[in-house]
């Protein structure tokens, strides 16, 4: 007569098992692709994007430890900040499409007005040309350098527009799977509370050494092992 433990045999679980590991390997996609943005973002001092970032990489990291170790609380703080960071990124995608009156040139949304700096694809994208311009225009700073950028193969807006697109993806799915397993923890930890016996659920009576069972009218008492003594009993004979 044996307790069934958690993961053992039933659709549901071997269902529930690959939902883990889809979580699993999500949180570490979002982990891969955030650390390869977090390196560009800092080459291009973009420090609103660096402080988001850095926030995220430790919530898929309490993400990724909830799962691993059976913890729904550290699950949900992580799918409600995916829809934070979901919010974060269609704002990156419209500040560099321009949408509504979201200017890229501006320098007080993502570098909070402290330097010039863009993206470091503007200058590095792929077949950019970088030329100098001199003289500089008075207005420039004495210690920025002014320059031409042409012969984009694809222009930095839309590079940023693809890396901010893939964290969508991947925090969409990433929600869609921590709800998931969400879900099947719970009524895991809730149906682990009755012992399953012989097809039916059984329970322990409190203060008595017998199990009942739901849906049957059967108790079965249980009685401890008794000791037998292997002591003989001798006469004794007492003088007066």
């Amino acid at each position: 007569m044996g307790l069934r433990g958690r993961g053992e045999g039933s659709a549901g679980t071997m269902g529930f098992c690959s939902g883990r590991c889809s979580l699993i390997f999500l949180c570490g996609m979002q982990l891969v692709c955030v650390l390869e943005r977090q390196i560009f973002d800092f080459l291009g001092y973009q420090w609103a994007p660096i402080l988001a970032n850095f926030v995220h990489i430790i919530i898929v990291i309490l993400g990724l430890f909830g799962t691993i170790q059976y913890r729904p609380r550290y699950i949900t703080g992580y799918a409600a900040w995916l829809v934070l960071w979901v919010t974060w990124n269609v704002f990156i995608i419209c500040f560099y499409l321009e949408a509504g009156d979201l200017s890229k040139e501006t320098d007080l949304i993502l570098t909070f007005n402290i330097s010039m700096h863009r993206s470091w694809w503007m200058e590095n994208g792929p077949g950019c040309t970088v030329t100098s311009v001199t003289p500089a225009p008075d207005w420039a700073p004495e210690d920025h350098r002014y320059i031409t950028v042409s012969g984009c193969v694809l222009e930095y807006q839309y590079i940023e527009v693809a890396h901010s697109s893939l964290q969508i993806f991947l925090a969409l799915a990433g929600f869609i799977y921590a709800c998931y397993v969400v879900k099947c923890i719970t009524e895991e930890e809730d149906s682990s509370e009755y012992p399953v016996m012989g097809g039916r659920m059984a329970y322990w009576l409190p203060g008595a050494n017998q199990i009942d069972f739901i849906g049957g009218f059967d108790s079965y008492g249980y009685q401890g092992p008794q000791k037998t003594s292997h002591l003989q009993l001798q006469p004794m004979y007492m003088s007066k």
